[in-house]
């Protein structure tokens, strides 16, 4: 017989089925025994009534919370089952894997009259056991939705003629700045992890694919201690060819972010708020822009909030965690793009206007940045100048090379998928990833 996913049970009302999963909860008393089965779809009430059914007793002594199971029976309604009205009478139980003692507590427990509450045990002890912390409702919820989000925005893309790509992990120079990367061993040289996918975006710009996406591993040797950094994540990439200005790659973005949203909505929005309280929010396009100097200028005149000269060719944390305050206020919006940093701040391969300003921007999501992108310097003698100016010329020779033998004008983005996650869910970088990464995390 083929397993029924326990969301397909209800439509086998007095049939015989077999479902397999975890046991969530076990009420085992002298006359009855109360199983919740859980799968990744949803969760199933299995009722035994042991005087009905003597030879499943041996086996349900045996069973322990988390233990796997598969059960056979038939599908009954029972108005009294909290679980959409239906259980299963099970005719056979087989055990697959009988699970010890839990060694974490995924979810804090109520105090009872007879029991004391019960701590929740801390992100880190539950990161030592991130297979078990996994089996949760929310966590599973979580991984579901971003599997949603990737997809949309990746058909999105594909509809609009993108090629996905996939590039180099291991490379020869650090992707931006010469800092903040893995070195490792390569044979009889040194190799680093990329930092993005930066430079191989822009080859196959110059390699007349015009439009290009990709998602995959990105490594930052960064010691931040943060609920929004980590040393691996997973990014969202994005180049496209024949732009007139970054306005362009805005345009892109919010679009692409939209689309995404969108399909997030339909297909978990109500789940989302039952298990996390909050809205999944789709954001109405243009999204709003603004230039660095007028949003310090509104946040020291609405907010009191000051900063240093010195610091104003950059966006500061706390800044950042204020632009959502003051973009919800003015526009009711949960995204803001910010234009019109700095040159000493931004990346060498930013194309700039006629005063020096770069052509790029951040996006902020609920006060938290998530994408810097731009309109990309593509004329070899210009961005061999600019690479020159911070001191990097001979480490992206290579990089440079691209640009000698003709390139389009083009533009684009990188998003973190898990940053994504975290605010959709309004949980940490170390809840939203899979198996975080960090300066004191390498296991499991």
């Amino acid at each position: 017989m083929e397993r029924t996913y326990i969301n397909e049970v209800q439509k086998e009302i007095g049939s015989t089925v077999k479902v397999q999963g975890f046991i969530e909860n076990l009420r085992n008393s002298k006359y009855m025994a109360f199983i919740v089965l859980k799968d990744i779809t949803g969760k199933l009430q299995i009722t035994v009534e042991k005087e009905d059914h003597p030879e499943l007793v041996d086996t349900i002594d045996k069973l322990t919370p988390d233990s796997v199971i598969t059960v056979t029976g038939k599908v009954m309604e029972n108005d009294y089952v909290k679980m959409g009205g239906i259980e299963m009478i099970p005719e056979a139980i087989a055990i697959e894997s009988i699970a010890d003692a839990l060694p974490i507590v995924r979810k804090e427990i109520a105090a009872t009259k007879k029991k004391k509450a019960v701590e929740r045990s801390s992100i880190d002890q539950r990161i030592d056991y991130r297979w078990i912390d996994l089996r949760t409702d929310e966590n599973q919820l979580m991984f579901k939705a971003q599997s949603c989000f990737v997809n949309a925005m990746r058909q999105f893309l594909l509809e609009r003629s993108f090629i996905e790509t996939h590039t180099p992990k291991l490379i020869a120079a650090a992707s931006e700045s010469g800092s903040e990367v893995f070195k490792v061993d390569y044979f009889d040289r040194n190799a680093y992890l990329a930092q993005s996918p930066q430079f191989y975006k822009q080859m196959a710009m110059a390699a007349g694919f015009e439009r290009i996406f990709e998602t995959g591993p990105v490594f930052r040797a960064e010691k931040s201690y943060t609920n929004k950094h980590s040393t691996e994540f997973s990014g969202f990439d994005l180049e496209f060819s024949y732009i007139t200005s970054y306005k362009d790659v805005m345009k892109m973005e919010e679009e692409l972010l939209t689309a995404g949203l969108k399909a997030v909505k339909e297909q978990y929005g109500e789940q989302i708020k039952e298990l996390f309280g909050l809205e999944v929010v789709v954001p109405t396009t243009p999204f709003p822009v603004v230039k660095l100097a007028d949003l310090y200028k509104g946040l020291e005149e609405e907010f009191g909030y000051t900063v240093d000269e010195s610091e104003k060719g950059d966006l500061t944390t706390e800044a950042e965690r204020l632009s959502y305050d003051w973009v919800k206020k003015h526009y009711g919006h949960e995204f803001l793009f910010i234009t019109d940093y700095s040159a000493e701040k931004r990346a060498f391969y930013h194309m700039r206007d006629e005063n020096g300003v770069p052509q790029g921007y951040d996006l902020i999501w609920r006060g938290v940045e998530i994408t810097t992108g731009a309109q990309r310097e593509h004329r070899y003698d210009v961005l061999k100048k600019q690479a020159e100016e911070k001191g990097l010329a001979d480490d992206v020779k290579f990089y440079l090379e691209f640009f000698q033998y003709g390139c389009p004008p083009h533009g684009g983005f990188g998003l973190g998928i898990d940053r994504l996650t975290m605010l959709l869910c309004g949980q940490s970088i170390k809840d939203a990833e899979f198996l975080f990464r960090g300066p004191n995390r390498l296991t499991p």
